[in-house]
């Protein structure tokens, strides 16, 4: 069966790597379009292809597939764009990569004709280049329109993604979710390594001293779960050393406590889905990790 051709508009680092790995899985490319033509041209270079161009229609309307990679803050001003000059020809898929925003944001382009979907793939794109597959063996998340849905799928798993689809009207919880796993992973790493550097460990070893720790927590969360993966102090139910940590943090790094008390108090219902502490203790627990304001 013959694969469908594609138009990037919005040529990032994201849009590259669709552009890049999209023309090796086999799908014709229609052309490059961004609001710079150098970005444009950088691209295709990274391609290799001569098909751009700084005027998106001349691009688009005669792709199968449009995906919208630009900012997200304008993908749904870029799809008017496009619909308002006839840059989608009819019955055409159009997706946007935002994690963000649901395809809903594309009405534009459904009203002119076409069909509108998400395509979320779940990693990060440091550099336009990338070596090696970055869409390979990870998530990509799909949902909008049932023929949408059914293009993104398929291109998700030619590019060796394993291929998740959401209801639409939840696609802002699901991208919470990427932003805890992923950004305020960050956070709590970082509230880790400034109370161990507190400690006299020097940032230079933070992370080698943390990272079996980090691990082996990870590997226990994919065997066993999340409750079954929780140890120490508030596992434990021993308020006196969380109440120890709280001492020393207001002593050392005041600025800190109120992080390490929510993250606390929130673990303590872990705790006892896990079933490993009293009603006295969770209690306990929850009356010194409290946040008052």
């Amino acid at each position: 069966m013959k694969k469908p051709s594609f138009a990037v508009v919005g040529c990032g680092r994201l849009g590259t790597a669709l552009g890049k790995h999209l023309l090796n899985a086999g799908y014709p490319l229609a052309g490059l379009t961004s609001k710079s033509l150098s970005s444009a041209k950088h691209t295709a270079e990274i391609i290799g292809t001569n098909k751009y161009s700084e005027v998106p229609r001349d691009i688009t309307r005669s792709a199968d597939v449009v995906f919208i990679t630009t900012p997200d803050g304008i993908i749904g001003d870029a799809c008017k764009t496009l619909a308002e000059n006839d840059g989608f020809k009819n019955g055409a898929v159009v997706l946007h990569c935002s994690g963000a925003h649901p395809s809903t944001i594309l009405s534009s382009a459904e009203k002119s004709g076409a069909f509108i979907g998400s395509m979320h793939p779940l990693q990060s794109f440091a550099s336009k280049d990338i070596e090696g597959n970055p869409f390979q063996g990870i998530t990509v998340s799909v949902e909008g329109t049932d023929n949408a849905v059914t293009i993104a799928e398929k291109m998700a798993v030619d590019l060796g993604a394993t291929c998740l689809t959401i209801p639409t009207e939840a696609k802002t919880l699901y991208h919470a979710a990427a932003v805890t796993a992923c950004n305020y992973l960050v956070t709590l790493f970082d509230l880790a390594f400034k109370l161990i550097e507190k400690a006299g460990i020097s940032s230079d070893q933070a992370f080698k001293v943390l990272k079996p720790l980090i691990d082996g927590t990870i590997s226990n969360i994919e065997k066993v779960g999340i409750p079954e993966a929780l140890t120490g102090p508030i596992a434990r139910g021993d308020t006196e050393t969380v109440q120890r940590h709280m001492t020393a943090i207001i002593s050392q790094t005041p600025g800190l406590l109120p992080l390490y008390k929510t993250l606390g108090f929130y673990t303590v219902d872990i705790a006892a889905a896990k079933g490993t502490l009293t009603e006295f203790a969770v209690q306990e627990l929850r009356k010194i990790l409290k946040i008052t304001v």
